[in-house]
């Protein structure tokens, strides 16, 4: 299945933040028991590499995506850990290409028309739109929308109470959110309550795209 199909049907990619890789395993099967196989593991810890590497070698049946990838040096481990996708904050031209060169799926981050247009003029399809929330939300994306021939992954102040407002837009593949993997829940261990978290994140996004 193509990435952009997969994100659609999932509608939802978790942001993950882990600070010892060998929890992303327990945590990944309570994703997937959910229904969720995506997950996207930031490089806001030094256990990101670890953690991409073992989920591609032990749990195949799950994308891993790396995420806040701010440097080259931090692009070099995910390629290497073997990570399906990468996704920025923001859009660091030098980030971009080289992720094109190495043939990895790139979605930076953008939030204005002049962001999009440096996505577009590199083929770009798919870009993240960070932060969300602040930079317009739903009415930023509605006023893209007839402009650009583009898809969206909205990330950051997105939650339960508001995803379905963000799936309802035409340009919106799928939503970035970490809610149903707080960090604190990962610390203690709690996967049921991850696993309960992201089931109803699946049931919201069923209610939008069944």
């Amino acid at each position: 299945m193509e990435l952009s199909d997969l994100f659609f049907k999932t509608g939802i990619i978790p942001v993950i933040k882990i600070d010892k890789a060998e929890k992303i395993l327990p945590l990944a099967e309570a994703l997937l028991k959910a229904g969720i196989p995506i997950a996207e593991i930031t490089f806001r810890s030094d256990a990101a590499e670890k953690g991409i590497s073992l989920l591609k070698n032990k749990l195949p049946d799950i994308l891993a995506g790396a995420g806040t990838v701010l440097t080259p040096l931090q692009l070099a481990k995910a390629a290497g850990a073997g990570a399906d996708f990468i996704v920025t904050p923001g859009f660091n031209p030098e980030i971009v290409d080289q992720a094109l060169k190495l043939g990895i799926p790139v979605y930076p981050g953008v939030n204005s028309p002049t962001q999009v247009e440096m996505g577009l003029s590199r083929n770009l399809k798919i870009l993240k739109f960070f932060p969300a929330e602040v930079s317009g939300g739903t009415a930023m994306l509605k006023a893209l929308e007839p402009v650009y021939n583009v898809k969206f992954i909205p990330t950051g102040g997105i939650g339960l109470n508001n995803i379905a407002d963000y799936l309802n837009c035409k340009n919106v593949i799928a939503c970035g959110g970490s809610w149903m993997v707080k960090s604190d829940l990962i610390e203690e261990e709690k996967y049921d309550e991850i696993c309960r978290l992201a089931g109803e994140a699946v049931k919201a996004v069923r209610a939008v795209r069944s």
